[in-house]
């Protein structure tokens, strides 16, 4: 696949005596913590990975410890919080061209080598190349692996875990980029990788692949070619020639070849005929820039189509393309998709269209693209991509109930797409950010450095937005959960781990104490009227949102704002999306096997809401699974928070105690740490119990999850998405107004 990052061109060799070597924690994060590295070295570029270990600080919960004790206070918070140090594995990689190699494995000699790594796991064909050297640089053996089989495990890992590192590139269309997302079918497919030269690779299975063809001719040729005709040696500078050139001025095209009949052919006169064609007859002195476009265009053509023949005889219709010669590069892209497209078309080859990846990892990854010296007591200025992968601590996958994986999509708009919505959010965000950096310094007033790192913390966000402004396919698909889950990600670099643990202990505090009385108010409902009453819990409940605007507002200003107070602000019936009737209609059938529910909100919600719509579905002899946040996002609930809430719970409530007993009532965990909800990217632990269970009735609760996510989601069983809409733009956009009311219940087509 590509190298990690984004690249650019550094300064020409003359500069060597005047560059600067920057300290090795500039260039080489969290050396100190590093425990095993390996290399891939391939004909222009050498890559070098490294797994360290890092500490950061994570908010945890725990009951209080009430032995000895007659009575609890009835202002006694309902849990404790702490912040604890952790430790996480993290992989960084980092690429440098092989003309610095001695100088970067003396670094690693320096700085990698008394590490757990006894020895050196090395591919690409550098790890035969260099092997003495780096043997006798390092004094470690080096255990050469199989670049294919290397190649294609990376691949395969990508497409299936990180989401929009696959994307089909369209220079005129808007947006240009279109990410694919990550899903479990991505067989069969076919690899092209363009390194120096080009491997195609049908890859069938996990582990069945084979390389069906290749050729010479790659980013290595377009390199050194280019080198001989413009006399500029570096990659990225080609590029930009090539970006200025134009082709048309040395290539001989079609109609240059048959003049105005090439119309009677079928064929376009602007076609390349013969690539360096003009060069041959005229007099004259061709451009840099020229000569760079047609070269550009004659190796992308003939990769092009070698891609198409391959698919079309292994009747392959997905076709991926990476490596260093087209990551980033829009120019290279373009190219490739236009031939491609145009080959498909002409050989009825069934190519959608060409897939480029990836471009550098981000989901859950940190990136640092800035230009770094290469080691070295002598170094030359040039250009160091690094990359940060933190792990994942759950495996992750699809929940078993989605009607059609392949082709579920979270988001319910494209902020890619739709410039009117991308200009609201992004400003509405900006607009957050003060009130982001004060809750966070507020989490913490006992740190010194807490005012420090959150400023820090609000550079790093605001730099993000005004590139987003500028380049929305930056990171990938851009979303209202992919803003949240950045906001989140850039707040735990900063060390603010859960800047609503106060609020939400507070709150969580409140609503038990609440909780009998609000049972005791359905219980004396009759049955009709108790089902309605629920509901409007749920919508109450999720109205305390200190995500939304309009609603953080609210509880700054009057924080005694309580339940009564949001059932009046609610939408009076019909809502904007209704299906009550209909769901009330289907509670006088049967009750359901087993209930999904995936909660929002701490406190009030989760409480005073989710909880006696959790006991009543209990009472119908319907078993629950609740499944809460795995980590902390704004004021949702946390699994580890739930546990707590639920075992107060069930010290006042028989209905929920005997559930959790008889294992009824299940509290698992997501595996996200999003306001929002992937469906995708589950706990597999959760996927296992959905199963096993038999669940067929999924609930959605919240903005996050049932709008802003999943309002499309097709499920192969009964599902519930319910919100209440607390932004006023949104709500304008849905055709109502602020607080209106989303209830939409839906039977999947028999």
């Amino acid at each position: 696949m590509a190298e990690c990052g984004a690249s650019g061109s550094g300064s020409s060799g003359d500069s060597l005596d005047k560059s600067i070597t920057l300290p090795p924690d500039e260039i080489f994060r969290n050396l100190e913590n590093a425990k095993r590295f390996a290399i891939d070295i391939g004909g222009s570029l050498t890559k070098l990975a490294y797994y360290s270990t890092v500490q950061h600080k994570v908010a945890k919960v725990r009951s209080f410890d009430h032995s000895g004790k007659d009575t609890e206070c009835d202002h006694e918070p309902p849990y404790e919080i702490s912040v604890q140090e952790e430790i996480t594995a993290r992989l960084h990689f980092i690429k440098f061209e092989n003309t610095y190699i001695e100088a970067c494995l003396d670094f690693i000699k320096d700085h990698l080598v008394n590490t757990e790594t006894k020895v050196i796991q090395a591919t690409g064909g550098g790890a035969y190349k260099f092997k003495d050297l780096i043997e006798e640089k390092l004094q470690l053996k080096v255990d050469k692996e199989d670049v294919m089989t290397c190649l294609i495990k990376g691949c395969n890992f990508v497409l299936k875990n990180i989401p929009h590192e696959a994307f089909v590139y369209q220079k005129d269309a808007d947006p240009e980029f279109r990410f694919q997302t990550n899903h479990p079918h991505i067989f069969p497919y076919l690899l092209v990788n363009i390194g120096s030269g080009v491997s195609i690779v049908k890859v069938e299975t996990e582990d069945r692949f084979e390389w069906v063809g290749g050729s010479s001719i790659g980013g290595g040729t377009f390199w050194g070619l280019g080198a001989l005709l413009t006399k500029t040696k570096k990659f990225d500078e080609l590029l930009q020639l090539a970006s200025r050139g134009q082709h048309s001025n040395v290539d001989m095209l079609v109609r240059d070849v048959y003049g105005g009949a090439h119309q009677t052919l079928g064929l376009s006169g602007n076609l390349i005929a013969s690539s360096f064609g003009k060069s041959a007859t005229a007099d004259q002195e061709f451009s840099k820039e020229d000569m760079a476009k047609s070269l550009l265009h004659m190796i992308s053509n003939d990769i092009g189509q070698l891609a198409c023949l391959h698919a079309r005889l292994h009747s392959l219709d997905r076709v991926y393309f990476g490596g260093f010669f087209i990551r980033g590069h829009p120019v290279t892209m373009r190219t490739i998709t236009y031939s491609i497209n145009f080959f498909s078309k002409v050989e009825d080859a069934r190519l959608p269209s060409c897939q480029h990846g990836p471009q550098g990892l981000h989901n859950g990854s940190r990136l640092d693209s800035s230009p770094h010296s290469p080691p070295g007591p002598r170094a030359v200025a040039t250009m160091f991509d690094l990359l940060e992968m933190d792990r994942l601590e759950r495996p992750l996958v699809s929940l078993p109930l989605l009607l059609d994986p392949p082709s579920y999509v979270p988001d319910t708009v494209d902020l890619t797409d739709d410039a009117l919505a991308r200009k609201y959010w992004l400003t509405c965000f900006e607009e957050a950010l003060d009130g982001v950096v004060k809750r966070a310094v507020a989490s913490q007033p006992d740190s010194a450095d807490a005012a420090e790192r959150a400023e820090k913390f609000r550079q790093k966000y605001w730099n993000k937005l005004q590139t987003l402004r500028q380049q929305p396919f930056a990171y990938g698909t851009l979303t209202v959960r992919s803003l949240l889950d950045t906001r989140e990600h850039c707040l735990n670099e900063f060390n603010f781990p859960d800047p609503y643990s106060k609020v939400k202990q507070r709150e969580n505090g409140v609503a038990l104490r609440c909780f009998p009385r609000v049972v005791r108010s359905l219980d004396a409902l009759g049955w009709e009227e108790r089902q309605l009453a629920l509901v409007k819990g749920l919508l109450a409940g999720n109205v305390f949102d200190w995500g939304a605007k309009a609603v953080s507002d609210v509880l700054e200003s009057d924080p005694h704002f309580g339940f009564e107070e949001a059932k009046r602000k609610l939408q009076e019936r019909p809502w904007l999306v209704d299906s009550y009737s209909k769901w009330l209609q289907r509670l006088k059938g049967p009750p359901h096997k087993c209930a999904l529910i995936f909660a929002d909100n701490s406190g009030i919600d989760i409480i005073l809401g989710v909880f006696p719509f959790v006991r009543e579905l209990l009472l119908r002899g319907t078993e629950v699974i609740l499944a809460c946040n795995s980590g902390p996002a704004l004021n949702d609930v946390t699994h580890s928070e739930s546990l707590i809430v639920a075992e107060r719970i069930a010290g006042m409530d028989p209905v929920v105690h005997s559930a959790l007993q008889e294992e009824r009532l299940l509290l698992v965990q997501t595996g996200s740490s999003s306001p929002c909800l992937d469906l995708s990217r589950l706990d597999k632990g959760l996927a296992a119990l959905v199963r096993e269970r038999g669940a067929d009735l999924v609930v959605i609760e919240g903005m996050g999850r049932a709008v802003h996510t999943n309002y499309h989601a097709a499920l192969r069983c009964e599902s519930l998405k319910l919100a209440v809409v607390k932004n006023a733009w949104l709500a304008e956009r849905l055709g109502g107004r602020l607080f209106s009311v989303i209830f939409k219940y839906e039977v999947p087509a028999e």
